[in-house]
């Protein structure tokens, strides 16, 4: 893989995570495997690749790839505004969280915790996504930059939707801090489109 197509892995990521959390707050429904995927990025602490972060491979950031497509190619009927909202705020909110290395430490050592309960529960169970957005709410829900999640109130009030959707938060902006790291930055979505489309429209066909 190229450099900007590990970027783009890594974006697609958080757009995944944004789509998700739109996903379940419109619905209340979202795929084992997605939701799996994203949990399982937040304890890959020793990568040998991008997609590693992942489970191999981009099967389960298509969904990231189709939303980033439609914010890039800027066409009305196709963006998908409430995951690009979420995304752009994850990228954000990474960027705060990055000044924070006291908050980097407590979420270091509390994800090595949900790793125990991973290998004792699994990855998708209901105590794992609690501890995950428990551990949302106790850092990043702390800064004066909030994300609002818009969808059915149904869905939304329920406690297992909530807290999967800032376990979904949580792993996007883990994301976002991967895409920093691999050389990404904000000013690319603006000035680079045309190089960022042709690279995505490759990953989504291969």
């Amino acid at each position: 893989m190229s450099p900007i197509q590990e970027q783009l892995v890594a974006l697609g990521a958080v757009f995944e995570a944004a789509s998700l959390a739109d996903k379940i707050a419109r619905t209340g429904q979202v795929s084992e495997a997605s939701m799996g995927c994203m949990l399982g990025s937040l304890l890959v602490r020793d990568p040998k690749s991008t997609l590693d972060v992942y489970g191999g491979d981009d099967l389960n950031l298509r969904d990231g790839y189709r939303a980033l497509i439609s914010s890039l190619e800027r066409n009305p009927s196709a963006l998908q505004r409430e995951p690009l909202r979420y995304a752009l705020a994850m990228i954000g909110l990474e960027r705060q969280l990055d000044k924070r290395g006291d908050m980097l430490q407590i979420m270091g050592s509390r994800l090595d915790q949900i790793q125990q309960q991973v290998e004792h529960f699994g990855l998708v169970h209901d105590n794992v996504i609690a501890a995950c957005g428990g551990l949302y709410q106790d850092t990043i829900s702390t800064f004066r930059q909030r994300i609002q999640v818009h969808g059915d109130m149904r869905f939304l009030q329920q406690p297992n939707n909530a807290a999967k959707i800032r376990a979904l938060l949580l792993a996007g902006i883990r994301s976002a801090r991967l895409w920093r790291q691999l050389g990404g930055h904000r000013w690319q979505l603006v000035f680079s489109r045309s190089k960022l489309l042709k690279e995505l429209y490759e990953l989504t066909r291969s």
